[in-house]
């Protein structure tokens, strides 16, 4: 017995041994699944899946089915490199998507086995966004029309024209958004169409010089049709100047079109409408403060017969991320941030408390409901694997994998569960950290450490995956890699969340120096002689502002990080931003923009820092990276500057990509690892 202890010991330190490092290229033979969507019969799951080739550059999506009941996937488009948003009509016999297989991103119809694909729109301004009528008489959808045509397809035809064709490219503006993300403002405004599911003229439901949906905090799915087929709901931003508003409001209108009503009233954003099944209700998310992105969002209900409207998350202190209702109109499913994870609760309709239904040291999303109410599908992600379709009995229960098509390349590599630890932060608060292993780890060794500052500031790190910062990768590359959740994350409070307002390099500073005194005295195989620290957005000014206030670390990266507060608050967009994290304008409280401006500590500068740009950034522009890498070379501080032409806020093309990952970790190396 105790020899073949051993010998199964043995065994399995070598299958250990054999496993690969997860660095960059292994990341980016994942299959990116998303928008799980079930059949009205119960019968089929759709979802879309994107691939990368590097080589090529280039991210195709395509989309794919599988049975609901448990069997293997398949792919349902082949053509073009964008297919996506699958939405089933009522009768489950067809699907309408959005793909760009004829040229142009238009609305297409197919067979649920992916055969007898018609193009459903054809038109100049393109289409995006569509959902099928629950009548199955209409498809309704986005373009970016032009508000003097609206739907009229030879208007727009005609004006796309002529600014192609015109030698003068100058762009004129008079007021304020004239520029946002990557984009600037031209013309043309979103709006809401909608046309015959068996073809006809587009109607404009949104005219007027307004996004529908908003450009800004509820996302893609801002829009919904009644049960009956009759109305549509969705969310506009009606302020004068977009740039300084977060008021958003939800909006009713005949699917025949007409005058709007407006159906909300409060001063912040109130986004994501959905009918309840049974047409009695309206919900949605809500943020109850004007001009503050970072508000708790709540989940509110219109009873739509007498006006009522009930807070159903009045008493809870999370943000309310995503929901869908229950199929019998009696409560409504929803996920919390929740001190590194997300996870699925239900409430009734009618108030109450909620009820935990799925949860676990992961991430879940994009819940999906059969019409009997019993079965759930959802993604499923953690730090240590991509999303994934699960189907579960929406009762709870143990949830089944609908897809595995990252498992040879998941099998093959050593990917290191997230651990976490708490220290006292700022004022004694309480701070989480998660930490990721190295490749290879042994517990008797001393490795370097990278410390990780998440971007917002209102965001964190926990049980989740993502592209752009894999903490695996950076452990692949043999770091302790470290990231804090200081004061500004989500997922421990309101309070913890509004205590990072007007203090930006304050208690979150001393929150991370708190982690990073941690790492000295309580990480025996952490060697505190070798620390790095990187971080982006609100993460890259913490950098910047720790170049300035201390020298603990050996090296920094920071990309695309605010440093001069007073010059960004000139160039960035959205002002609404800036004008609640600061208080007002830097004219109008000097004192504060010069406080906290790590522009205004440039003789501390010493600490080694590579800095990375996008010159499409214009959420913070990348002059904000010109302005510190000069700064650094005048002090003779080592630095490296990286520029891309082609990005904005985020790396995203897949070379690119690549270029980001290799320079980062040599950065690292050449600090660290002389």
């Amino acid at each position: 017995m105790r020899r073949w202890l051993i010998l199964t010991l043995a065994s399995t330190a070598i299958v250990f041994a054999q496993k690969k490092p997860f660095d960059f290229a292994a990341m980016m033979e994942l299959k990116r699944m998303s928008d799980p969507q079930i059949s009205p019969d119960g019968r089929w799951v759709t979802f879309t899946v994107q691939t990368v080739d590097v080589a090529g550059n280039r991210k195709p999506s395509q989309i794919w089915m599988a049975p609901l009941a448990g069997g293997a996937p398949r792919q349902l488009t082949h053509d073009g490199e964008a297919n996506q948003r699958a939405r089933w009509s009522p009768d489950s016999k067809r699907i309408a998507y959005i793909s760009d297989r004829g040229g142009s991103s238009q609305i297409w119809l197919m067979d649920i086995d992916g055969g007898d694909a018609r193009q459903a729109t054809n038109l100049s301004t393109e289409a995006g966004g569509v959902l099928f009528s629950p009548d199955g008489k209409n498809l309704l959808f986005t373009s970016d029309v032009y508000p003097e045509c609206g739907a009229d397809e030879v208007c727009n035809k005609k004006n796309l024209d002529a600014e192609k064709n015109s030698k003068v490219k100058a762009r004129i503006y008079t007021e304020l958004l004239y520029r946002h993300w990557t984009a600037w403002q031209g013309k043309r405004r979103s709006h809401l169409l909608v046309v015959g599911a068996t073809g006809g003229a587009p109607r404009d439901l949104t005219p007027g010089a307004r996004d529908v949906p908003p450009f800004s905090l509820g996302g893609s799915d801002d829009y919904d049709i009644s049960p009956d087929g009759q109305e549509v709901c969705y969310s506009m931003n009606a302020d004068a100047v977009p740039a300084i508003s977060t008021n958003s409001d939800v909006y009713a209108v005949s699917i025949a079109g007409g005058q709007p009503r407006k159906i909300t009233n409060t001063p912040g954003a109130d986004t994501n409408p959905r009918y309840s099944p049974d047409g009695k209700y309206i919900a949605w998310r809500a943020q109850f403060r004007a001009g503050y992105e970072s508000d708790r969002w709540r989940l509110l209900v219109l009873e739509r017969s007498t006006g009522n409207v009930t807070n159903l998350t009045d008493n809870l202190d999370r943000w309310v991320n995503s929901f869908t209702w229950a199929p019998d109109s009696t409560g409504l499913f929803f996920t919390i941030d929740d001190r590194g994870r997300q996870a699925i609760q239900l409430i009734p309709v009618a108030g109450g408390a909620a009820r935990m239904v799925a949860s676990g040291d992961n991430e879940l999303d994009d819940m999906q409901l059969t019409r009997d109410g019993k079965t759930m599908v959802y993604t499923q992600q953690s730090g240590v694997s991509p999303a994934e379709i699960y189907r579960a009995a929406s009762a709870g229960g143990a949830p089944v994998a609908l897809t595995h098509l990252n498992d040879q390349t998941l099998n093959t590599c050593q990917l290191t569960p997230l651990e976490e630890f708490w220290v006292d932060g700022a004022e004694g608060a309480r701070v989480q950290s998660f930490v990721v292993k190295p490749y290879g780890f042994q517990a008797d060794r001393k490795y370097p450490v990278l410390m990780l500052i998440h971007g917002g500031p209102q965001g964190f790190w926990g049980h989740s995956w993502t592209y752009r910062w894999n903490a695996q990768v950076f452990a692949a590359a043999g770091y302790v890699v470290v990231m804090p959740n200081p004061r500004g994350s989500t997922g421990y409070g309101q309070k913890f969340i509004d205590e990072i307002n007007g203090d930006w390099g304050g208690r979150a500073f001393d929150d991370i120096m708190a982690v990073a005194d941690h790492i000295v005295t309580d990480m025996p195989y952490a060697d505190a002689s070798r620390m790095t620290a990187a971080g982006g957005s609100y993460g890259g000014y913490m950098i910047d502002w720790i170049l300035g206030h201390t020298q603990r670390f050996k090296a920094l990266i920071t990309h695309a990080g605010v440093y001069d507060l007073e010059s960004e608050f000139g160039a960035t967009e959205e002002l609404w931003f800036p004008l609640w994290e600061f208080g007002g304008t830097p004219w109008d409280k000097p004192e504060t923009t010069a406080k906290w401006s790590p522009n205004k500590y440039v003789t501390d500068f010493h600490t080694p820092t590579l800095v990375v740009c996008g010159e499409l950034d214009f959420r913070v522009p990348y002059n904000q990276s010109l302005e510190l890498f000069t700064a650094l070379q005048m002090q003779k501080v080592p630095s490296k500057l990286l520029v891309f032409p082609d990005e904005g806020h985020w790396v995203l093309k897949p070379q690119n990509s690549m270029l980001w990952y290799k320079t980062f970790i040599d950065w690292m190396d050449s600090w660290v690892k002389k």
